[in-house]
């Protein structure tokens, strides 16, 4: 007769043996997602992406709007794009980058000097990049605290700024300092990009 404790120990070496050979599931893919009016899903869990950079103060205008206060901007990338980009040096199709602005801040705590980020998100906007569903192959989706966001249109001057000046396949990698070296070694730098980025040191430094 099989004693409790035998039939015990069976059972847990039974398990133990399953726990080794059954895989924990993936992690779901991280693709756009549209309504049935064509309408962008935001990516709720952008924040667990691949963070890329952080601007302060940016403008691409020579004369930038005057504020009263001073902006962070955070880019973020979907972890499948990221990891195709460092083996490539471009972006594959599906990719995800967000742009989230935040407020920066100058008092609390014990800061004495400088900035820090405010917990309130001022704008968020998407950059996608589904060749089947764009002409352009990339679009803008700007949200205004909703979870839903429809097309910036091609018309806007977004699309053609990042045509002009995009470093590789339309989007400012020139910005992202963990990515230029990866698509200076790889050759996907835009000669666009290459042609003002020469000009641009030729200029006199201001004085």
């Amino acid at each position: 007769m099989i004693s409790k404790a035998t039939t015990l120990l069976v059972a847990a070496i039974v398990m133990s043996v399953s726990a080794v050979f059954v895989k924990p599931a993936a992690a779901p893919a991280s693709v756009p997602e549209y309504t049935s009016d064509d309408q962008l899903k935001l990516p709720e869990n952008y924040r667990q992406w691949v963070y890329l950079t952080t601007g302060f103060d940016m403008s691409y205008s020579a004369n930038p709007m005057a504020m009263d206060h001073h902006m962070f901007d955070n880019v973020f990338v979907n972890p499948e794009s990221y990891k195709a980009f460092t083996e490539t040096g471009t972006w594959p199709d599906k990719t995800m980058l967000v742009l989230e602005v935040r407020k920066a801040e100058g008092k609390g705590s014990i800061n004495q000097a400088g900035n820090f980020q405010g917990g309130e998100v001022m704008g968020l906007e998407v950059h996608v990049k589904d060749e089947a569903k764009f002409a352009g192959k990339w679009a803008f989706f700007g949200f205004d605290g909703t979870k839903t966001a429809k097309m910036t249109p091609t018309g806007a001057a977004c699309y053609s700024c990042h045509q002009d000046h995009g470093a590789v396949d339309t989007t400012f990698v020139q910005f992202y300092p963990t990515l230029l070296p990866i698509a200076k070694s790889k050759g996907t730098l835009s000669s666009g990009y290459q042609k003002e980025s020469a000009n641009a040191q030729q200029k006199p430094a201001d004085r």
